[in-house]
């Protein structure tokens, strides 16, 4: 069983950055998968962006490709969403997710937070 925890969430004037973390109950993170998830009001939760075991291999939804970055630190057991230039549709309950199957495209996450709040200004 692996617990997580998002924190990091807000509000911010469009154009503003935040940064989220995904801590991790786990002393093993190095063997997930991890993803960022988003939800908003009236909407279907949405993927924004995965990364591998490693760390060296990433993806992203084209909605924040090349504004939002994602990293892991194992020994930290957590996981990061950069998150700039940020747009008021990237308003939503932002989740991380964890998955032991390999590849950062698709799969089933097994594990989920509890999410955390973004909320983006006009």
């Amino acid at each position: 069983q692996v617990q997580l925890v998002e924190s990091g969430g807000g509000l911010v004037q469009a154009g503003g950055s935040l940064r989220l973390s995904c801590a991790a109950s786990t002393r093993t993170l190095s063997n997930y998968i991890m993803g960022w998830f988003r939800q908003a009001p009236g909407k279907e939760r949405e993927f924004v962006s995965a990364i591998s075991w490693s760390g060296s291999t990433t993806y992203y939804a084209d909605s924040v490709k090349g504004r939002f970055t994602i990293s892991r630190d194992n020994a930290k057991n957590t996981v990061y969403l950069q998150m700039n230039s940020l747009k008021p549709e990237d308003t939503a309950v932002y989740y991380c997710g964890a998955k032991r199957t390999p590849g950062v495209i698709g799969g089933t996450y097994n594990y989920w937070g509890q999410g955390t709040q973004v909320t983006v200004s006009s």
